[in-house]
């Protein structure tokens, strides 16, 4: 098949590496044609995923209009500019393309997931993968399992799957990419408490707790609880608040030494989409009236500059209840 990955991230490159080994013709986009040029002469996309060979059939482009071509469209481009990217890839698509969004956030402003955007801009439904599913891991071939769900699902699990890359199909979109969305929240906070230099009891409450948190948001917006119990929900919850690869895990922990989160992100080349989106989650919870007490406390955190201290002990001081 003809691949185009719109998208030259960490978790882009992985996806069109894996896509590759699996026998198809594989094009990755960048609006940037200094990356580009860089990967080709480095051989490895290093800016991203740093001592990883890349594969010299997959091809590099900036222009929009060679993915006219492709048989699978994969949009892999941070939360923030999935709409704008979308709308300047819309004339090149084709209408019968396979399509999957493996982006794992929310947009800020209309606070619709990315398959709800990419139906607004397109006018077509889209497929989305997720579960946890590192980058740095995925790119080396260590065994992995994630879930795509949607549009055309078992087609799209017979292109990614493969002997280190599992897939698993599900009907419940909503429930798919919200566990991936509204888990990099949950794994800012797990990074606070290990920036503050706490235990694992205190790592597997937040867990827990955060969990039963976006299955309630996410029942409230129409998903299924059991998917939270799957691979997109507590597993990937599980890889992102615990791995050194996590991001937003990692930003959580300098949050939790006290460092400033302006020092924080000016520094990083890779996106934390759990900074970007703890506002939309809360926003959400408040709209559907629904408790999300360490979503609330993250947002503080990060929109209002709140003490992560005195957040915990505003966490761990609300009045009892049944779990």
């Amino acid at each position: 098949m003809n691949c185009f990955v719109i998208g030259n991230g960490g978790w882009g490159t992985a996806l069109g590496m894996l896509l590759a080994g699996n026998g198809h013709q594989v094009t990755i986009w960048s609006p940037f044609e200094e990356e580009i040029k860089a990967i080709r002469n480095a051989g490895e996309n290093t800016v991203y995923l740093p001592g990883v060979k890349i594969p010299a059939a997959i091809k590099w482009t900036s222009n929009p209009a060679d993915a006219k071509d492709a048989g699978l469209i994969v949009l892999v481009v941070p939360s923030r500019f999935f709409r704008t990217t979308l709308e300047t890839f819309k004339p090149h698509l084709a209408a019968d393309a396979l399509m999957v969004s493996a982006t794992k956030g929310l947009d800020e402003k209309t606070h619709h997931r990315m398959s709800e955007t990419a139906r607004d801009v397109l006018g077509r439904d889209i497929a989305v993968l997720s579960g946890p599913s590192h980058a740095e891991e995925v790119a080396r071939g260590v065994p992995t399992a994630v879930t795509v769900a949607g549009t055309r699902a078992n087609a799209i699990q017979k292109a990614f799957m493969g002997k280190t890359f599992r897939v698993y199909t599900s009907d419940d979109v909503i429930g798919v990419e919200l566990g991936g969305a509204l888990k990099n929240i949950i794994a800012v906070a797990a990074g606070i408490l290990d920036g503050i230099g706490l235990g694992d009891n205190s790592k597997a409450a937040l867990m827990t707790r955060g969990l039963a948190e976006i299955t309630r948001l996410g029942v409230a917006l129409g998903a299924k609880p059991e998917t939270f119990s799957g691979l997109s929900g507590v597993g990937d919850l599980i890889v992102t608040c615990a791995s050194r690869h996590s991001r937003n895990r990692s930003v959580g922990e300098r949050l939790g030494k006290g460092e400033k989160l302006s020092d924080i992100i000016g520094g990083m080349k890779q996106v934390a989409e759990g900074i970007w989106n703890a506002k939309v989650a809360r926003d959400l919870a408040r709209e559907h009236n629904i408790s999300m007490p360490i979503t609330e406390e993250v947002c503080a955190i990060v929109e209002n500059g709140k003490d992560p201290r005195q957040a915990l002990k505003d966490l761990m001081g609300r009045d009892p209840k049944a779990e």
